[in-house]
This record gives C-alpha cells, structure tokens and sequence, in this order.
C-alpha cells in the first residue's frame, strides 16, 4: 500500500490530480482552476510534487503485479521529448497487438542507449522471437550484441510500413506532453513520462483480469491500494 501520510490534502485529490496530468493534455495550471471550481487551494508546486514522488510508485505496481504479457513479436522505434531546450530520447516498443512493451528515456540515441532498452524490456517480458525497427544503425548493433553467443537469436527485421504500429502509438504520449512546453529537467522527464505510458497502458486494457471490471480511473487509483 502507498502511503499518503503527512499531507494536508486527502488521498482522493492527490490522486486525482495526477491522474488527470496524466491522462489529458493538461498544464499545472488548468488542474489548479479545476481545483478552485472544487474550493481547493493548491500551488502548482504541490501539484507537481505529488507527481514525482506518486508516479514512480504506481508505476511500479503497475509494473510488478499488474501488467499482462505481451506478445513476442515487437515493433521498436524512438520519439524526440525536448528537454531543457535540447532533444533527448524516448525509446518505445509495441508488440503486434499495439501494446506497450516498455519504454525508455536516454539521452543519446546510439548503440549503448538502445542495448540498455533493449536489456531493460527483456528482463520484464523476456526475449522476442522478432523485433521490427526502421533503419537504424545504433538499434541493429544492439540486437546483434543480444544475438551474440546465443542459439536464442531475435529475428531482426527492417520495414519502416511495419513499424507504422508503434509510430502511431508515439502521437498518444506526444498529445500529453505537448501543454508542459518541454521539461526543465532529465528527472522530471522521465518520471512524467512514467505516469504517461502508465495511463496509457491502461486505457489500452493492460492491465490484469481482475481490474477489468474497474473504467480506467478506478484501475489506476486500485494501484494505491
């Protein structure tokens, strides 16, 4: 259980704020205006605290006990998020269903920044029978490095027409990020990021059976529980 012990405002409002930056493009400032319509008094700062210290715990609910497997054929590619006025790096993978393999925010895109994506989605779902990625150099030398030594090879294939699934699925984390006008920080980032593909995943359907009868709200809030 999360605990929420030691702040002024109730359980309910602090999830609901997070919840809702995280499920709309919205800024701190529309959820402070909606506050206000419910008589409540609340700083964008305190807003944007509940978000880094919550999201990384729900997160890792989600993670550990709730999300369903996905299928072993993946689709890989990387999306820009500016931060600090500079670009950095969002990988992402889809399997062939369209849901959300993992995720991760580097800050260079090159071989080692994809071989530790790469590590990191396996150790959750173990190894795919086949990624598709576009043509890049640094993503093929990372699955190579995985091939290697290995009967267990990943098949490795290039078609960017196949691996329109995963772009597309970009524009849904991209529509949330829009209103914050590019982050202040590599931390705030990528903590934000984790509260994006969180609700994402769950309004996709991914997490476990038992939840299912929960709307999307209700899922994300029984991860505090």
């Amino acid at each position: 259980m999360i605990s929420f012990k030691g702040h002024r405002f109730e359980k309910t409002i602090i999830l609901t704020c997070v919840r809702w930056y995280l499920a709309y493009p919205l800024s701190y400032r529309h959820l402070v205006e909606m506050m206000e319509e419910r008589n409540l008094t609340v700083a964008p700062s305190t807003i944007y605290r509940w978000l880094q210290k919550f999201t990384p715990k729900l997160e890792s609910a989600f993670r550990k006990k709730h999300k369903k497997p996905v299928v072993d054929r993946w689709r890989m590619d990387e999306t820009y998020i500016k931060i600090k006025g500079e670009w950095r790096y969002l990988y992402r993978a889809v399997d062939t269903e369209g849901k959300t393999v993992d995720f991760l925010l580097t800050a260079n895109r090159d071989k080692k920044a994809a071989l530790r994506f790469f590590k990191k989605a396996i150790s959750l779902h173990g190894r795919p029978d086949t990624v598709t990625i576009d043509k890049s150099g640094a993503n093929i030398a990372a699955l190579s490095d995985l091939n290697e030594g290995t009967t267990d090879k990943i098949t490795i294939r290039q078609s960017k027409y196949l691996n329109n699934l995963v772009e597309q699925d970009h524009r849904a984390i991209k529509r949330i990020v829009r209103p914050v006008l590019g982050f202040k920080s590599f931390r705030s980032a990528r903590t934000t990021l984790q509260g994006i593909e969180l609700m994402h995943m769950i309004k996709k359907g991914q997490m476990t059976e038992c939840t299912q009868v929960l709307l999307p709200a209700g899922q994300f809030y029984s991860l505090a529980a």
